[in-house]
This record gives structure tokens, sequence and C-alpha cells, in this order.
């Protein structure tokens, strides 16, 4: 299914609040949403919208996101248990102001759940000059290296820096696979590949269910696991809950830091660009067609779909948000 960007928006927009969130904080959501579509990451685009409004019916109306603790160079976000896709743009922009005053900024974030694409966020900050680097904690669905039983979340870890030209995003998970994709796989009928994933009873499996009854194996192995407890003790920092048992209290941490503090203004954006051309110059290996810088991918498919006006949606993902809309 084709749409465009109005429509996708607008899809978005209408299962979201019909779901319970305000029309502000659901137009933050579609626009993630819906950037996530364009640089082709399918798996945390539209589809969320299901989980999100399955997750919006039992909860309580959210209140709104304040500042409990501020300094020169910190601030501490009661999220007021609003969706991590707005809190994350509340603190990420908190960070960015106290960055911008006094050049580096630490900003946590909890009482709040099912955070988005971190690219999305510290894209948000290099694109207006800084360094930014966010990490969050989530619901326990990863098992630790050598493990069966579920303590971690999916603990993503998002770092940018900018540039001449588009800033260089790295987005990485420290799951073998992440909860979305898992979700995705179960709402489109396929299986999972082999590897990413133990049953209830510790068995490897790649059946969708299975894998969110039992557990998503670490990234990486030790050193995946090692990335991960780092990020869930980030989390603990930010307020969370040691392991978190259901969808609720994620700990958000953000880091921002503004490069002016060691050198002129343009150098080190210059530098990033100079960087970049000395990667993609690189030889590429037997078998694969070049050298990219990571991101890079996103940004190409973002160009390709905002020159076609549209993203696409899988038929079955596009069904059923129209029922949630109400169609």
């Amino acid at each position: 299914m084709q749409l465009t960007l109005t429509e996708a928006t607008d899809l978005a927009l209408r299962a979201l609040t019909r779901a319970g969130m305000s029309a502000e904080n659901a137009r933050i959501t579609a626009d993630h949403l819906v950037e996530a579509a364009l640089c082709g990451h399918e798996f945390s685009s539209l589809p969320r919208v299901i989980a999100l409004a399955e997750a919006l019916r039992d909860r309580p109306p959210a209140k709104a996101t304040r500042v409990i603790r501020e300094n020169h160079c910190s601030a501490l976000l009661d999220g007021g248990d609003n969706v991590a896709y707005v809190v994350s743009i509340h603190a990420i922009d908190k960070a960015i102001e106290i960055a911008r005053k006094n050049g580096v900024a630490v900003v946590c974030a909890n009482n709040t759940w099912f955070s988005g694409r971190l690219a999305y966020y510290v894209e948000r900050a290099a694109r207006q000059g800084f360094i930014a680097m966010h990490t969050t904690n989530g619901t326990a669905r990863v098992a630790p290296h050598g493990g069966v039983d579920r303590l971690m979340g999916t603990n993503p870890f998002a770092i940018a820096f900018p540039s001449e030209d588009d800033p260089i995003v790295i987005d990485i998970g420290t799951s073998q696979t992440t909860w979305g994709d898992v979700v995705l796989a179960g709402a489109k009928g396929v299986a999972l590949p082999d590897g990413v994933a133990v049953n209830p009873s510790g068995q490897p499996t790649t059946t969708p269910q299975e894998a969110l009854d039992g557990a998503i194996l670490p990234w990486g192995g030790a050193r995946g696991s090692g990335l991960a407890l780092a990020v869930q003790l980030l989390g603990i920092l930010a307020g969370s809950e040691l392991v978190i048992d259901d969808i609720s209290n994620y700990g958000l941490f953000f880091m921002v830091i503004d490069p002016r503090l060691f050198m002129p203004s343009d150098q080190f954006p210059a530098r990033v660009s100079a960087f970049r051309q000395i990667v993609t110059a690189n030889r590429a290996q037997a078998g694969a067609s070049a050298v990219r810088v990571p991101g890079d991918s996103s940004q190409q498919k973002r160009r390709a779909n905002l020159e076609k006006g549209g993203i696409s949606l899988d038929n079955k993902v596009y069904t059923r948000l129209r029922e949630l809309a109400g169609d």
C-alpha cells in the first residue's frame, strides 16, 4: 500500500487520538513514525501505532511533562506517564537549551514508556550544531549473555555528530532484534531469523509469539550484553526500576555537547565532513558495493521517499490502522 505523507500522518493521528492520546502528543508521535517510514525503518514506523493503541487502552490520562530539577548543566524530567516519543522531544530540547547556554548538558527523564527511534532525537540536536548521545532502557525482553530469562530492555544507544551536510548518526540496539521487529513479524505472519530469540523453555525459536513469551537474545555476545547492561544502568540513574516488568517508567538519558567548547564554531562540522569523505573513499571489500558511514542509508532512503512524496505500508498493517482510526 502506497500512502502520501499527508495520508500517512492523518491515519496515524486519527488512530492515536481515538486511542486516547491528546492531539498535540499524537502529532509529535505521528511525525516521528512517518519520519521513520521515510528513512526505511518499517518496524519503527506506522506499525507501532497498533502497539501504542493497545498500551493506551488501559492507561489513565497522562499528565504534562515537567522539569522537577534543573541546574546550569543538567535537568531531570517527570514524563507524566506520557509516551516516550513525546517525553524524549521535551528532554532533547531541554538539553539543547542548556547546552546552548553552558556548552554541555545531561538530561534524564522517567515516568515514561515505549520509546521510539533514538536517531530521531540525537539528529534533532546534531542539525543544530551539537553532538548528542541518547540511551534508554525498557521493558525486560532480553536475556543477558549466557542466560534465557529476560532482564533487560532492547536498550538502544545512539550518538550523532554535526557536519557540513547530513549529520553522522549511529543508532544501534543491543539485542539481536527489536521488540517492534518481533511484533511486526507476527502481524505479517512471517518467521523470525534463526538465533535471535528463545521460547519460555529456553529453546531457540523463530516463532514471533514464542519470542514474545520467552526472551530476545543480546547482540554481539558478551560485548553487546555488556553495552546493554551499561544502558540499563543509565536508565536506573534516570529513575527507572532495576528490572522493568511492564510498559512503564523507562529511564531516558541524554547528553548534549557544544563542539565550540573545544574549537571554532565551523571547524568540527568541517572535520566531520572531511572524515566522512575519507571513510567513503575507502576501498570496498570483495562483494561490497561501497563503504558507507552509519546513517547514510537512512538519509538516502529519506531523500528518495521525499522525491516520491510517499511511503509504503504493509496491507495488513494498513487495514488494522484503518480499524483503529474508526474507518
